[in-house]
């Protein structure tokens, strides 16, 4: 993880100086085409150094690489091992993206005679943003390709299980590990095994220690196809180690999605630690995210007060519930919404509510009902632990009961969790362990449709659902 974080770094300031340095050879060209009675040639000097084109040279470099960050290149996931196609395609659009709207908010007004010498100045402000910044970049890149090759920037990985399957798969990884980047050191199972490569077996239940201690960058999922529960359980606890799961494709049945594949050169292992997301969506989705609620908890501030007051005049309590909830890579985090309930609830222990249930306070019938409840959660997705829209989140208690009957519940954990989601317009609350399963049909779904068009439809389905009063 540290050797991605130093790439990334690597490839953020290299995209800063060369963009810095193209902006600048540009503007020897803009100031070249100006007309040479009202700019004389020797006065270049004198015109770089305005206040408009030294803001410029600090502005356009920071707008490029937001760019680029939205369109994912700087993603950990897509750091280390990129396909050079890929590179030139994303250098290639953004600096296209780039040029349009630095041409068309900046230079547009530049006192230029001919209108062709307009279509002239894009043509060298695209060239100027592409050639220094894609060259430096495939530089790195076939740099990092021989380095892998060579074995020196490999990431550590473990095998999680043992026996022959196992030792096939590290045997197969080994032989590709000059393409893929991944060593294997190890496996994790029971540690009285003896590997017959020589290689050491951990214990599983000291995993978090042994990826610490051994600097452990990857995990290799290996299972039999009859043992799909145990291997889904296996995956479940392994989420919250935050580090990049691969399964092989004998476990396919584990996957109801499409399968993410990391290599078609070489071993063919499914990545079910990322969702079959463009980058460029995550980000942008993400970006949406802290707009919206940033935007909602200002202009909300008097709604809150309203709710928290009634919430406080209704019922003896706190005004918010907080609550542990399992969300993005297994994490755990305090969801908070408006108390609705007793503060008695649930001293017997975790129980779903039902309709008419008697520990629903009267205004937390109303709450409820209109889904006002959710409001404080725009708190969490501004803090990163949810979405706007996403699998909605269930506590530990229950995600146990689920994996039992459907191992494929694991796969959630690949995307952030939703205030709302495709399980609540379509199904609505949970009452029942069977109906959590059902809906989380529709969040299995979601996870092979995201996008914006489909998050913008549940939204807007979820303002139909508050508004109407069918959060019940």
């Amino acid at each position: 993880m540290r050797n991605t974080t130093k790439i990334k770094l690597l490839y953020i300031v290299s995209d800063y100086l060369t963009i810095n340095a193209g902006w600048l050879l540009f503007n020897i060209f803009r100031f070249i085409s100006l007309p040479s009675d009202i700019y004389p040639r020797d006065a270049i000097l004198e015109w770089l150094s305005t206040t408009p084109l030294i803001l410029g040279q600090v502005l356009v470099p920071l707008i490029m690489l937001a760019l680029y960050g939205i369109s994912g290149y700087y993603n950990s996931s897509s750091t280390l091992y990129k396909s050079r196609l890929d590179e030139f395609l994303n250098t290639l659009i953004m600096s296209f993206i780039g040029m349009l709207g630095i041409f068309f908010t900046a230079l547009i007004n530049d006192n230029v005679p001919e209108r062709l010498r307009n279509y002239e100045l894009m043509a060298i402000l695209f060239m100027s943003l592409f050639v220094p910044c894609y060259i430096l970049r495939l530089c790195i890149t076939t740099r990092m390709a021989h380095f892998i090759r060579s074995g020196r920037n490999s990431i550590r990985t473990l095998v999680v299980g043992t026996g022959a399957e196992a030792e096939r798969t590290t045997a197969r990884m080994m032989r590709t590990a000059g393409r893929s980047g991944l060593k294997v050191v190890g496996y994790v199972g029971d540690s009285s095994y003896e590997a017959s490569d020589g290689l050491p077996v951990y214990s599983f239940e000291n995993i978090d220690k042994t990826v610490s201690d051994e600097a452990i960058g990857a995990l290799i999922i290996v299972g039999q196809p009859g043992e799909l529960s145990h291997t889904a359980s296996l995956i479940s606890k392994l989420y919250a180690l935050n580090l990049p799961l691969f399964i092989t494709p004998g476990l396919h049945q584990l996957m109801t999605l499409r399968p993410r594949l990391t290599s078609v050169t070489n071993e063919p292992l499914v990545d079910i630690t990322n969702a079959n997301i463009p980058a460029a969506t995550v980000n942008l989705k993400r970006l949406g995210d802290i707009v919206v609620s940033s935007v909602a908890l200002i202009l909300l501030m008097p709604v809150y007060a309203v709710l928290a007051l009634s919430v406080r005049l209704d019922s003896p309590g706190p005004v918010f519930y907080r609550q542990c909830r399992i969300g993005y890579h297994k994490r755990p985090f305090d969801i908070i919404k408006f108390r609705t309930m007793r503060t008695d609830a649930e001293e017997a222990g975790p129980a779903l509510s039902a309709d008419e249930d008697p520990r629903i306070t009267r205004l937390g019938k109303i709450l409820r009902k209109y889904r006002l409840d959710e409001l404080p959660q725009f708190w969490n997705v501004l803090k990163g632990e949810m979405s706007l829209v996403g699998p909605r989140p269930e506590r530990e208690f229950y995600i146990r009961q689920i994996m039992e009957r459907q191992p494929a519940y694991s796969l959630i954990h690949q995307v952030r969790p939703g205030i709302t989601s495709w399980g609540m317009v379509k199904f609505g609350y949970a009452t029942s362990v069977d109906e959590m399963i059902e809906r989380l049909r529709y969040d299995l779904l979601y996870l092979e449709n995201v996008s914006f068009g489909v998050d913008l439809k549940i939204l807007f389905h979820t303002v139909s659902t508050v508004l109407c009063g069918r959060g019940l």
